[in-house]
C-alpha cells in the first residue's frame, strides 16, 4: 500500500471552552483534530505534518500530546516568534459560541513549507484571516502537486482589538480561488463568501438564517474560477457537495452520521476538514465518499472531550457503511 504524506496548516490554539452544559474544558485545538483524525486513520500507512506556531510556553504539552502518535512528525512546529492562539470559547447551544482571542501565531509562510513540498495533500485549517495567507497557496501551487483543501472559516473570521471575534466578507475570494482544489465551509460562512454589491442596512441580517438558495450560484462561479469542489457543512442535515462532471455542475446531499449524545462540538469542523484530505488521498475525484469520510470524523469529534474519539480506518469505516450502506 501506498506510504502517505499529508500536509496541515492551521493553528494549533489553547483552547479554553466552556461547553453549553456548562462545563469547563483546556485543551490544545485546531490543527490537532486535523491531524489526529487523518493519523489515526492512516495507520502504518503514511504521515502526517503539522505546520504551526507556538508559543513557547505550549510547545512541550503539544509535541508530547502528538508524541503519542507514531506517525505524526513535529519537526515543522516552530516556537521561534514565541507567538501562537489563545482562543476563549463559550457556546451558547450545541453549535453556537461566542469567541474571543487573546493570542497570535505569526502566519505560516512558504518557507516553512521548502521540506514538504512531495506530500500528497495539504489540508489548510486556518481560523482567523492571517494564518496561512494567499501567498503560502501559490507557493504550494507553484511547487507542488498535491491537492489543497482549505478552510474558509479563515478568511471569513477577524479579531478586534478587544479581542472579539467576528465574522466577516471574504472580499477578495476570486483571488484565492485558483489556489484552492476543495473548499470547504460552514453555510454561514457560506453567506460571507457570496455577497451582494451592495446591502440594505435591513437586509444584513440574511447572514445568519439557515438559507441556502445562494449555495448554487455561489457553487457555480467558484467552480468557474478555480476551485474543483465545493462543500459546505450544514450540521444534522450533512454536507452539501458540489463538482463538475462532464462541464456540468453537480450537486449531492451527503447525509450526516447520527449521533445521540453531543458532548463537545469544539474542533468538528477541523475534524471534517482531516476526513477530506484523508478520502481524497486514493481517489482524488471522488467527493462523495471523501464528504462521508468528513462527516464521521465530524461526527466522532462530537462524542468526548479528547483525541480518544477519533477511529482506525477499519472502526471509522464500519461506521461508514452503518450509515451509508457503502464507503
Amino acid at each position: 500500500m501506498t506510504k502517505y504524506k499529508v500536509g496541515v496548516l492551521g493553528p494549533i490554539p489553547r483552547d479554553h471552552i466552556t461547553t453549553h452544559r456548562g462545563e469547563v474544558i483546556e485543551k490544545y485545538g485546531c490543527a490537532t483534530h486535523t491531524a489526529i483524525g487523518i493519523a489515526k486513520l492512516l495507520g502504518a500507512h503514511g504521515t502526517v505534518y503539522p505546520v504551526s506556531h507556538l508559543r513557547k510556553q505550549d510547545e512541550k504539552a503539544v509535541k508530547d500530546l502528538l508524541a503519542e502518535y507514531s506517525n505524526i512528525d513535529t519537526d515543522h512546529i516552530s516556537c521561534d516568534a514565541d507567538q501562537g492562539d489563545v482562543i476563549r470559547l463559550t457556546f451558547i447551544d450545541q453549535n453556537n459560541r461566542l469567541e474571543k482571542q487573546t493570542g497570535f501565531m505569526n502566519p505560516i509562510v512558504p518557507k516553512d513549507l521548502e521540506a514538504l513540498l512531495d506530500c500528497d495533500v495539504f489540508v489548510c485549517v486556518p481560523i482567523t484571516d492571517f494564518e496561512v495567507p494567499l501567498e503560502t497557496l501559490k507557493f504550494i501551487k507553484e511547487h507542488s502537486d498535491a491537492i489543497v483543501i482549505f478552510d474558509a472559516h479563515g478568511p471569513t473570521n477577524t479579531c478586534t482589538t478587544s479581542g472579539d471575534r467576528l465574522t466577516k466578507f471574504w472580499v477578495d475570494r476570486d483571488q484565492w480561488l485558483p489556489y484552492i482544489d476543495v473548499l470547504k465551509m460552514n453555510l454561514e460562512e457560506s453567506k460571507c463568501c457570496w455577497f451582494e454589491k451592495e446591502y440594505r442596512l435591513e437586509d444584513l441580517g440574511q447572514l445568519t438564517n439557515n438559507d441556502t438558495s445562494h449555495l448554487p450560484a455561489f457553487a457555480a462561479h467558484a467552480l468557474d474560477n478555480g476551485i474543483k469542489s465545493l462543500i459546505v457543512t450544514l450540521d444534522s442535515n450533512g454536507g452539501s457537495v458540489f463538482f463538475k462532471e462532464n462541464g456540468r455542475v453537480q450537486h449531492e446531499i451527503v447525509a450526516s452520521v447520527p449521533v445521540t449524545d453531543v458532548v463537545d462540538t469544539t474542533g468538528c469542523g477541523d475534524s471534517f476538514a482531516g476526513g477530506l484530505g484523508y478520502g481524497l488521498l486514493e481517489d482524488p475525484t471522488n467527493y462523495i465518499r471523501a464528504a462521508k469520510y468528513a462527516n464521521t470524523l465530524g461526527a466522532l469529534r462530537t462524542q468526548g472531550r479528547t483525541f480518544d474519539v477519533f477511529k482506525t480506518r477499519s472502526e471509522t469505516e464500519q461506521i461508514m457503511r452503518n450509515t451509508y450502506g457503502s464507503i
